[in-house]
């Protein structure tokens, strides 16, 4: 992920930056933080666009699994209605159509919270590295202030 790269690099950037002697303090060209601060600008819509398809493609994997459980649930009626007059093997066949929709909802429904929960994931980590980004910069930024 580009994002991560960015990230890294900017990790990168304030640990061999120079140290002012006698305190934890760093000096970083004003430039190279705001040049990182646009290639993240530019990389997140990417990354959310991605995220995105990501759950459209889970959702288009749901709605093939609906379609082949009703196909399934179809062909399983067309066979009770042609090999079978009596009540037990229709009773016995609607329970089997039951039973393989109520398999195909409950792994759609698995499938869908899990692009969910994973799509979360993914926001939830770029949303943490963002912040500490965001707090790295900006301590950086008093600590330039304070050096005026």
């Amino acid at each position: 992920m580009e994002l991560l790269n960015i990230l890294n690099e900017l990790e990168e950037l304030i640990e061999e930056s120079p140290k002012v002697p006698l305190s934890k303090r760093i000096m970083i060209d004003e430039n190279q933080i705001l040049d990182y601060l646009d290639r993240l600008r530019t990389t997140l819509p990417d990354e959310i666009r991605q995220a995105k398809l990501l759950i459209k493609e889970r959702e288009k994997v749901i709605n093939e699994s609906r379609r082949e459980a009703q196909q399934m649930l179809d062909d399983v009626q067309k066979q009770i209605e042609k090999k079978a007059d009596e009540s037990e093997i229709v009773e016995l066949a609607q329970e089997k159509a039951k039973e393989i929709i109520q398999q195909a909802e409950k792994m759609a429904s698995e499938i869908r919270i899990g692009s969910r929960d994973y799509a979360d994931d993914i926001m939830e980590k770029m949303e943490q590295d963002l912040d500490k980004l965001t707090n790295q910069i900006r301590a950086g930024r008093e600590e330039l202030q304070k050096m005026k």
